[in-house]
């Protein structure tokens, strides 16, 4: 579903160039759950944007769903992020004019993909019955994450793309939302590459890679 193939990211500094990923091979499997975890500033956050075609390498292949994303214009790449591929960031990026009902359903309207019997699954599961007319700005941080949740699932994207999901909650609440965020990406049957600073919210996926010295390792050393 997700392939990088020695994918290599280099920032200009006043110093000189710095690399931040110096070679990296990934491999994310169809319905399969990956945690990448390093220390801030190690290139997590790099990583994800260039498998969204956010942002280009400098060497090296990344490919989605079969896709090289170097052959890819930026219409074509909108096309892959608006169908193919959901993200799922801090900052929840909901549509301050919409109700909670048309935020969840933006996305899926946008791909012709509506499916009523998993809206409602996903409206009853995130506990965002009572919230569909409010507006998002009338809803706590907590509740504003469900809903980004439930609109970038609804389509049943093949990969979701998580940076800190649950990065603005308390301790408590993260660990409910994880958790019911694995199990409902799991029931959309997509692949999921989530970056977290949290062995604990790691621990829920199927495996966990490190980003250490701008290459993935399958453990901490």
């Amino acid at each position: 579903m997700l392939a990088f193939s020695q994918v290599v990211k280099r920032y200009a500094q006043p110093g000189g160039d710095v690399t931040v990923l110096a070679g990296v091979d990934l491999a994310v499997a169809p319905g399969e759950a990956v945690a990448l975890l390093g220390e801030s500033g190690s290139g997590k956050s790099t990583l994800l944007h260039l498998a969204a075609g956010l942002d280009v390498p400098d060497a090296g292949t990344v490919r989605v769903a079969g896709q090289n994303l170097a052959g890819m214009d930026e219409r074509a790449l909108a096309a892959l992020r608006r169908g193919t591929v959901s993200l799922v960031f801090q900052q929840f990026h909901l549509v301050g004019t919409l109700s909670v009902a048309d935020n969840i359903r933006f996305q899926a309207a946008l791909c012709g993909r509506l499916d009523a019997a998993f809206e409602a699954t996903l409206i009853d599961r995130l506990g965002l019955r009572s919230q569909l007319a409010k507006l998002p700005h009338q809803l706590s941080g907590g509740q504003q994450q469900r809903v980004a949740i439930a609109r970038a699932l609804l389509h049943r994207p093949p990969l979701v793309l998580a940076d800190e999901p649950t990065g603005n909650l308390d301790e408590r609440s993260s660990g409910a939302v994880m958790a019911l965020f694995r199990d409902l990406v799991a029931e959309a049957g997509s692949a999921l590459l989530m970056v977290t600073h949290s062995r604990a919210m790691a621990a829920v996926l199927d495996r966990t890679l490190w980003l250490r010295d701008g290459r993935l390792h399958d453990a901490p050393g």
